[in-house]
């Protein structure tokens, strides 16, 4: 258990200061950093979603279009 306390600490301490860091550099403010990036996920999550809804209804318009047809008689 201790490790795992070892590595939070790690963790929390080296790996929570990317936004504030990079907002200094930018000279922003950190909160504004911080919404960009949970933004930036919002929307990656939504666009892998409406790709997906995109492509199904793609298919789906195909097979509507496209009838399958089982033998010669059925022309």
């Amino acid at each position: 258990m201790s490790s795992i306390l070892h590595l939070k600490f790690f963790l929390e301490k080296h790996g929570f200061h990317v936004s504030s860091r990079l907002a200094d550099k930018l000279g922003m403010r950190a909160n504004s950093v911080r919404l960009f990036f949970i933004y930036i996920s919002f929307v990656t999550v939504g666009l892998g979603f409406g790709v997906y809804l995109i492509l199904a209804f793609w298919l789906r318009l195909k097979d509507l279009i496209r009838a399958k047809r089982t033998s010669v008689f059925d022309l």
